[in-house]
């Protein structure tokens, strides 16, 4: 009996040192990064004979705290109206361009040649494509042939977590794995100019676009030596909130991907978060006060407002979300992995790190990861 025990404790020992770690992140930065009283100067000019309170309306801009807006195109290509074959054709364009720059730089970060990733997964929910992205990107790269796909669709702000913690779990599941994370949304492509729904307004002084890409390995593919900072998944947990599937989505239209978003939001956060938080992390034996870092998706101000009166940690809690929100605005599923990339490259308090977002569904997605500067 006593064997058994011994071999069950080395195990679970085993289990929570040899964990998936982060070998490393790149994000883009777009060459029409616009600022934000530039996009309130360009809403206005395309609203104004349509809205005849486009003033009071378009006051929403000047409340976001985002200074930096990252866009794939110049203000002016907003102005005209194209159809949504042709900017679903630019999604498919620029999303393969710049994930191919994104996954290269991350590669050479890690020392990893392209032929070693095992699996691929990627995120997004402002286009289509078919065959999907992860195929087009394997074939313009040529990466592995062999290489497992996933492509992942619809969860929205919630994508970037939640990609995180696909990756990582099949790393865990494989020592041998190196795991390549794409996070790709062009939230500007998306938008109508038609469309004079208060979604829409709200959307077009909030989110920009962003491309991340992280690379996460397995134990046999680790050299502890070597890898600096050292970020280990430590676990994670999804909860979908029932009967709230119309707070946040599309609805799909003729003209393309109709924002919905709603007020409630917050209130959702507020309601459910310090709880989902709390038990979450009860099962590391862990609470609020325990986490150094907070890698939250930057949402909105309403948002962090929401989180910060929920879990009311100490001092600025989410000074490196709001940074981000500041520069780039909300680049839904790809925000998060900015925040992450933040902290990777800039440095951090040696300890536990809390991944969070929000996304359609309503849902929560939560990762848990061990952070040391070695």
């Amino acid at each position: 009996m006593l064997i058994y025990y011994t071999i069950g404790f080395t195990a679970f020992i085993l289990s929570i040192y040899f964990m998936p770690v982060l070998a490393a992140i790149s994000t883009v930065d777009f060459p029409y990064k616009t600022s934000q009283q530039t996009i309130k100067e360009f809403a206005k000019d395309m609203f104004s004979g349509t809205l005849p309170e486009v003033d009071r309306i378009l006051s929403v801009f000047d409340h976001t705290e985002i200074e930096t807006r990252n866009f794939c195109k110049p203000p002016e290509y907003y102005f005209t109206i194209h159809s949504f074959e042709e900017r679903n054709r630019e999604y498919i364009r620029i999303s393969l361009d710049y994930s191919v720059k994104a996954i290269e730089k991350c590669l050479a970060a890690a020392r990893v040649e392209k032929k070693d990733v095992t699996d691929i997964l990627f995120v997004s929910t402002t286009g289509l494509a078919t065959p999907s992205m992860d195929a087009l990107i394997v074939n313009e790269m040529r990466l592995n042939p062999y290489i497992n796909r996933t492509p992942v669709f619809g969860l929205g702000c919630g994508g970037g977590v939640s990609g995180f913690a696909r990756a990582c779990t099949l790393a865990k599941a494989n020592p041998d794995a190196v795991v390549l994370l794409v996070a790709v949304e062009l939230c500007s492509l998306t938008f109508m100019r038609k469309d004079f729904s208060k979604s829409n307004f709200i959307g077009t002084s909030l989110f920009s676009d962003g491309i991340a890409a992280c690379l996460i390995t397995g134990d046999k593919r680790i050299d502890r030596d070597t890898v600096t900072p050292m970020i280990r998944f430590a676990g994670n947990k999804s909860h979908l909130y029932y009967d709230s599937a119309g707070v946040m989505g599309w609805d799909f239209t003729d003209e393309g991907f109709k924002v919905l978003f709603s007020s409630g939001i917050p209130e959702i956060i507020s309601k459910h978060v310090k709880k989902d938080v709390t038990s979450f992390l009860a099962k590391s034996g862990l609470d609020i006060s325990g986490i150094r870092q907070f890698i939250f998706h930057p949402g909105g101000k309403k948002v962090l407002a929401a989180y910060e009166n929920a879990l009311g940690a100490k001092d600025d809690f989410l000074r490196t979300t709001r940074g981000v929100m500041k520069d780039y605005g909300n680049m839904s599923s790809a925000s998060v992995l900015y925040v992450l990339e933040r902290f990777f490259s800039q440095g951090f308090e040696d300890g536990y790190g809390l991944m969070a977002s929000m996304g359609p569904g309503f849902s929560c997605e939560m990762v848990l990861l061990e952070m040391e500067n070695k």
